[in-house]
């Protein structure tokens, strides 16, 4: 993986996105955020459906224009120099990203082509990342015969074949068994520990992210609501409630009114019940 482990790995200053049209009505799903992530740090993004993660993300991947803000990864800007960008990263969606009609290999070595790896270093890659991942003996499958945790593992080895930088994972462990989310997991932080790999995470499993993040981003309404490590996030929190408080107490009282007034709608909702469904 890359050894870039110094500095401010993901900077985000004053980024705004809006969606929809005076005419048909405005969302604003990411409002003024500022977000600093540092260099071999796991960061999470926590919040509710509509609270912006996922739009952050995608702005941050560069699937989505920059509208008003600056986004820089390790001194690169998101704006002018995407191809630059996109080589740095490795995404993991929240929807599924493999092809079924592809043997495993297949599917790696088919983002092993789009990232442009040389055809010299190509079979050496994908071997390395599917040892990484516990998948060279199923490599030959189809990528539809796999389980719920080894399409989730494969998404992963896809996504680490570029040496990436920065690895981005958007709900990676939706729908799976705690075996294999602990598989997942237990990759990443392999990577993380070896490599020294910068992780942004958003997850809805707090056990995931009190055991995952060195620091977490409460996000509402497309805002920053609460930045801090889990303890911190913790300690404050049970100040006010005068009694010790979980994270999931934390998600609670930041997520409030961003679930009084939900943003995600049906489309988020059923877009997470396909994707459980397919690697459940």
């Amino acid at each position: 993986m890359s050894s870039t482990t110094v500095g401010v790995a993901v900077q985000i200053d004053h980024l705004s996105h809006t969606f929809g049209s005076r005419r048909h009505g405005l969302h604003t799903a990411v409002d003024d955020l500022t977000l600093s992530v540092q260099a071999g740090e796991c960061m999470g993004l926590l919040g509710p459906n509509g609270a912006g993660k996922t739009t952050t993300i995608r702005l941050i991947n560069t699937l989505l224009p920059i509208q008003h803000g600056r986004i820089r990864i390790h001194g690169l800007d998101v704006s002018h120099q995407a191809m630059k960008v996109r080589r740095l990263i490795g995404y993991v969606p929240q929807q599924l990203s493999i092809e079924g009609a592809l043997t495993g290999r297949e599917n790696v070595e088919w983002f092993a082509r789009l990232f442009d790896i040389p055809r010299s270093q190509r079979r050496r890659r994908v071997d390395q990342v599917l040892d990484m991942v516990d998948l060279q003996d199923a490599a030959g499958r189809l990528a539809s015969t796999f389980s719920g945790g080894m399409v989730r593992r494969l998404e992963l080895a896809q996504a680490l074949v570029n040496q990436p930088a920065v690895l981005v994972l958007d709900e990676p462990t939706v729908g799976l068994d705690p075996v294999a989310r602990d598989s997942v997991w237990a990759r990443v932080r392999q990577m993380q520990a070896e490599h020294g790999m910068t992780v942004l995470i958003t997850t809805h499993y707090m056990d995931e992210a009190e055991a995952m993040c060195d620091r977490i981003a409460m996000m509402t309404h497309g805002r920053l609501a609460a930045l801090g490590t889990s303890e911190e996030l913790r300690s404050h929190l049970g100040g006010r409630a005068g009694r010790p408080a979980s994270l999931e107490d934390v998600f609670r009282y930041y997520a409030r009114s961003g679930l009084d007034e939900d943003q995600g709608g049906i489309r988020n909702v059923r877009a997470g019940r396909r994707t459980a469904n397919r690697v459940g």
